[in-house]
């Protein structure tokens, strides 16, 4: 057990590498019950994240949909990443443990300008069951509508069903569901997962699972210095209709003009070493980037890495590790999807 961010959450279970081959394979459980809920409510609710986020939740266009978006300040820094849904009663948004007291300092801050209610869900907690065989393992311990609902849910879409709100995605490149359910109902229901033969997981795999399909960690990849734009983000930005002044629009505007901004890719290491963030990379346009998050890859059996190099790179660089310079390829920031290796 390891403090993250003022919970006890579990490092692994016994073995990170078997619990990242579980999910891979099989399907495993996550308490996440650390990521923060918010609920949003109000005449304003629409206009409210039409103003807050850089993606536009105008394209939710049907129940529980749900979309990826950088929540940004007015120089188009990023205060965080974040997931919203469109609810029955207006938009459910979670955001990261770590920034959660800044979050919704900032969400108050927009929000005095319009008829908006922000309710924080301490009443929830939060499990994600991942892996190819997730969806059809957790039918079988479920009653017959929640069941029903896992079978009609797409993905990127969560539904309510008898008090569970139920979605399809994760943070691992496996299909998979997240569930949110009463806070007292969690432990009985991560021991009926466990007791299935669903293994439960740690932070370790689930760094190196996320980390394997190229996905932004919060502190490490991105942060209040970092742009979309320089975070493989870019496609979450909704620059359509011209008329919506989302905050950070102006700043991100200019730099999009200007160009030449640096680039967040991934590094397969060519030899043995493991690459590891803040590790310094030189590539072949003269100029240097860092590592951003870096580790083992149990399911290529590489070393890779997110790395934030200058714009123009080649397909080669190299890492500095313990005073020698290592040879690596640089290659889209995603590596495994769906079990598939990508690279």
């Amino acid at each position: 057990m390891v403090d993250f961010n003022g919970w006890d959450m579990p490092l692994h279970y016994g073995s990170q590498v078997d619990e990242h081959h579980q999910v891979r394979n099989d399907c495993g459980v996550f308490d996440v019950s650390h990521m923060c809920v918010i609920d949003v409510h109000g005449a304003d609710a629409k206009v409210f994240l039409r103003r807050l986020l850089a993606n536009d939740v105008e394209r939710l266009d049907r129940p529980g949909r749900a979309l990826y978006s950088a929540m940004l300040n007015e120089h188009g820094y990023i205060i965080d990443d974040l997931i919203a849904y469109l609810m029955p009663f207006g938009y459910r948004l979670v955001v990261n443990a770590a920034t959660r007291e800044k979050d919704l300092a900032w969400m108050h801050s927009i929000a005095v300008d319009f008829q908006v209610e922000l309710r924080e869900r301490t009443d929830v907690a939060l499990l994600a069951i991942q892996g190819p065989s997730a969806r059809v393992r957790t039918i079988d311990l479920l009653d017959r509508s929640r069941a029903a609902l896992i079978t009609e849910l797409m993905p990127f879409q969560g539904l309510e069903e008898n008090g569970w709100f139920i979605a399809r995605m994760g943070y691992t490149g496996e299909d998979g569901l997240e569930i949110m359910l009463p806070a007292e109902q969690a432990a009985g229901f991560f021991g009926d997962l466990v007791g299935a033969g669903i293994g439960p997981v740690g932070l370790g795999a689930r760094d190196t699972l996320r980390l394997e399909a190229g996905f932004n960690l919060y502190g490490s990849d991105i942060n209040d210095e970092v742009t979309p734009l320089t975070a493989n983000m870019a496609s979450t930005v909704a620059w359509e209709p011209r008329e919506r002044d989302f905050v950070g629009r102006e700043a991100l505007a200019v730099q999009l003009a200007a160009g030449g901004w640096p680039q967040l890719v991934g590094l397969v290491l060519e030899d043995r070493g493991v690459l590891r963030p803040r590790q310094v990379v030189r590539v072949e346009c003269d100029g240097e980037g860092e590592i951003t998050s870096g580790s083992f890859s149990p399911t290529l059996g590489k070393s890779i890495a997110l790395a934030r190099i200058p714009a123009g790179a080649g397909e080669r660089a190299e890492v500095e590790i313990r005073g020698r310079w290592h040879p690596v390829r640089i290659v889209k920031p995603n590596f495994v999807r769906h079990g598939r290796p990508l690279i």
